[in-house]
């Protein structure tokens, strides 16, 4: 029995061995204004049904301390491609400038290496007409305004932005209906041009995902699969929003269909994978922008309603929401699946960021990680080979806020505000301890500064809080 058990064994890693030698294809699936409690693989609420993205947890390992680098969809996203914290290169918010066009993204690196690179579903990275200052100064002779609206921003601008001149080979890119792409869902090439999408978002965008696939399984390939959901409009078709039926707020209805069409789609990529055999070789990454945007009181306001809005997504059990770097806005599901290589079922604590993507891949294609690149490559840390925590420090500055944290241990700057917070207690963000542990929180503190003096716009915030005042004021009242 036991030479059958040895003989088994040796077997098993020497495929792990054999997948290891091969570069894996790599798939990164970025929700947008989901919630940490919104997988069911997460468990914190009964009615959330994702069966195919909890499999991909079960086959893979899940992050229970996984991290975005903003809490806002923009910068989140700079940080996640260019693998750097955004503030490197001024991309600190929403408002402020698109990634400079100087910054390499991942699918350039990814090209690079060798990969057919492809792309479905939201970018963010282009001029946006809420970047007032950047607009003000790179549109030629456009009269001074206090708001600008996206017809101010020429589209021959912006263009020079998309993902077709950073890095993607292949694209299906729009968020609604309106879609620049040089493939159509059928399998074939056209022109770049500018299409009217028929049927429902997130089945395009997942449509769009299977495609790509079936044009490329033959060759290593990148696919960065932006979902635009739950994010607000909300928008769900019967066939999802049958599955939820019974007395509940609507926009939680709808944010469960489109996690569900969503889901739906991760299972649609992984039978398609499976198809083609190479499943078992592709490392896919799972993970949201930002922790959900509550609004505070999760008010069940009219679907018709065109602002800013609570999406029906949570973040139980963290304190906050999107917008704020307290755990409910950074704390994202965080999911990295490889079968041919990493455990199955795993869960693993040590804190993780977005950024660690950029890095594994790079040197899973064969290429040396770049200096300037703040994540690592996560692999090693998710098999065992190394047992140590794969960041001494993670930061984050965004608004008035700053926070750095460190092991257990994170500190917490709201304007003039501190806080210090034992993030494996049971308190967590529910007890400040700085009054108990003055000495740590003023250690951490030198940290912070010394990695803010490091950036674009050197320094973290201080003094009043603006924006951010009433959440703090509710989450944390004293």
């Amino acid at each position: 029995m036991q030479k059958i058990v040895a003989t088994f064994i040796l077997a098993f890693c020497a495929i792990n061995f054999i997948f290891a030698q091969q570069r894996p294809n790599i798939i990164v699936i970025f929700t947008d204004d989901l919630g940490y409690a919104d997988i069911g693989a997460n468990g914190m609420v009964p009615d959330i049904k994702t069966p195919n993205i909890d499999k991909l947890a079960e086959n893979g390992v899940r992050m229970t301390s996984g991290y975005v680098t903003a809490p806002q969809c923009a910068p989140s996203r700079a940080g996640l491609l260019t693998g750097r914290y955004q503030q490197r290169f001024g991309s600190d918010d929403n408002g402020v400038q698109p990634v400079p066009l100087d910054e390499t993204l991942i699918a350039e690196h990814m090209s690079n290496a060798g990969y057919v690179t492809g792309m479905t579903g939201k970018w963010h990275l282009q001029p946006l007409y809420v970047q007032t200052n950047w607009v003000r100064e790179n549109v030629p002779g456009i009269p001074d305004k206090e708001r600008y609206s996206p017809k101010d921003v020429p589209l021959d601008l912006t263009m020079k932005y998309y993902p077709h001149v950073r890095g993607f080979q292949e694209y299906y890119y729009g968020t609604m209906y309106n879609i620049w792409a040089n493939y159509d869902l059928c399998g074939n090439s056209i022109e770049p041009q500018w299409i009217n999408a028929d049927g429902y978002r997130l089945d395009n965008q997942t449509n769009a995902a299977t495609t790509f696939i079936d044009r490329n399984h033959e060759n290593p390939f990148f696919f960065y699969l932006g979902y635009y959901a739950p994010h607000v409009p909300l928008e769900a078709t019967e066939k999802y929003l049958s599955r939820f039926p019974g007395k509940m707020p609507e926009r939680r209805r709808y944010c469960l269909a489109m996690m569900s069409a969503v889901d739906d789609g991760v299972g649609k990529i992984i039978n398609k994978l499976k198809e083609h055999g190479v499943y078992e070789n592709t490392l896919i990454f799972f993970m949201s922008d930002n922790g959900a945007p509550l609004k505070i009181y999760k008010e069940d306001i009219p679907l018709t309603h065109k602002g800013g809005a609570w999406d029906g997504s949570l973040n139980k059990p963290f304190v906050g929401e999107k917008g704020m770097i307290s755990e409910g806005g950074i704390r994202v599901p965080y999911i990295v699946s490889w079968p041919a290589v990493l455990p199955k079922g795993e869960v693993y604590d040590k804190p993780v960021i977005s950024l660690d993507m950029a890095a594994t891949a790079i040197e899973l294609a064969g290429k040396k990680r770049p200096g300037e690149l703040d994540g690592v490559n996560l692999i090693p840390f998710l098999t065992g080979e190394k047992l140590e925590e794969p960041h001494d420090k993670l930061y984050w500055r965004f608004w008035d806020q700053s926070a750095i944290r460190m092991g257990r241990w994170k500190f917490l700057k709201a304007g003039s505000r501190e806080f210090l917070f034992d993030l494996r207690s049971e308190k967590q963000e529910h007890e400040n301890l700085i009054l108990k542990h003055p000495e740590r929180a003023e250690q951490m503190k030198k940290e912070l500064v010394k990695w803010g003096n490091e950036l674009k716009n050197p320094g973290i915030p201080d003094g009043d809080i603006k924006r951010e005042k009433n959440w703090y004021d509710y989450y944390f009242a004293e």
